[in-house]
């Protein structure tokens, strides 16, 4: 391994300690600025860089937080990547980043309890009852966004969730729909194990339980660009105008383009004169001019600072200490082009 100027020599020709130039180079460590200048005054003279794997070795702390990932092509999770990633490194932490090859991250977290991390946000990931007390048992915190376990909904709270309202907006959505005067509603949903599409199926069906309304058709799209697509056409191309939906929500913006791509391009039908069409998520993609999708919008800023604030604060006491957090983030209507007027 290549050797460098040592904190020994810096404390040596800054005329220091070496535990206060330990403090120089520790985020939140007490130094005072006189004694901090002299020590970078040093530093930079010799050319030193803290060793953080030293470091952590002394302190038993990585700074690393683990993300796991299922999948990134829902435009979704780069948004919440970069504003995680932010976050984290204003509070002196570091990302590092796996992706699961299924929804539950069991396959990959002995690799990652392996570097030491000090916590592990699951994003499009889950984990099991036994990983869940394996992590637990180990002292690493465990944090998920945008996703709910099943043992979540089995009133077991087993992980922390930071989520949107999912229910609530995609409620929003139904009565909105009805509002328009849409008739036949239909519903292309996600990953059927995914707690997102269940819950947004669970909101669409109460705006039309309450209005007396049934879901006129349903199909699945996996949160997958193709397989949406292909629910697009089962559920439109085989039927006459008035046999086919007259409005179409989608799980998520990725797989509303898919739907609207089929629409337009292939079966020649008007958005939203002929079908509207509604996402969820609100990704960048939505505002283009090519889509102008109308969608429920996830605050991804609120959703992550919620993340990294309980993560820090099971992090500073144990997760073993605390109850698991379940927070709620309100989500917000944007009105584009794809629903007819009101």
């Amino acid at each position: 391994m290549k050797t460098g100027p040592t904190a020994h020599e810096v404390a040596a020709l800054a005329q220091v300690s070496q535990s206060a130039v330990s403090r120089a180079f520790t985020k939140g460590a007490s130094v005072s600025p006189a004694t901090r200048e002299k020590i970078m005054a040093a530093a930079a003279a010799l050319g030193y860089r803290p060793n953080a794997i030293a470091s952590s070795l002394s302190t038993r702390r990585s700074y690393i937080i683990a993300l796991v990932m299922r999948y990134l092509e829902n435009q979704f999770y780069p948004q919440v990547i970069e504003k995680l990633s932010q976050q984290l490194q204003k509070a002196g932490y570091h990302v590092l980043i796996f992706i699961s090859e299924a929804d539950d991250a069991d396959s990959v977290m002995d690799e990652i309890l392996q570097y030491q991390v000090d916590g592990i946000v699951l994003a499009s990931a889950t984990l099991s009852a036994a990983m869940t007390g394996k992590c637990r048992s180990a002292g690493v915190p465990v944090v998920q966004i945008n996703r709910r376990s099943d043992l979540d909904f089995c009133g077991l709270n087993a992980v922390s969730a930071v989520t949107s309202d999912n229910v609530a907006g995609a409620r929003e959505i139904g009565q909105m729909l009805l509002a328009r005067g849409h008739k036949r509603i239909a519903f292309i949903a996600g990953l059927e194990d995914a707690s997102t599409s269940r819950e947004r199926e669970q909101g669409l069906m109460q705006a039309l339980e309450g209005a007396g309304q049934a879901l006129f058709a349903r199909e699945v799209g996996h949160y997958n660009f193709e397989r949406a697509a292909e629910a697009t056409r089962r559920l439109f191309k085989a039927r006459s105008s008035s046999r086919r939906p007259d409005a179409l929500f989608v799980a998520n913006d990725h797989t509303a383009f898919a739907a609207m791509d089929v629409l337009r391009q292939e079966l020649g039908l008007r958005v939203p004169e002929d079908v509207s069409v509604v996402g969820f998520d609100d990704v960048p993609q939505a505002a283009w001019g090519a889509y102008r999708l109308s969608t429920m919008a996830q605050d991804v800023r609120a959703m992550v600072e919620q993340t990294v604030a309980v993560l820090l604060a099971r992090i500073a006491q144990p997760s073993g200490m605390q109850a698991p957090h379940q927070a709620v983030v309100p989500c917000r209507w944007i009105e584009r082009a794809t629903v007819r007027p009101a």
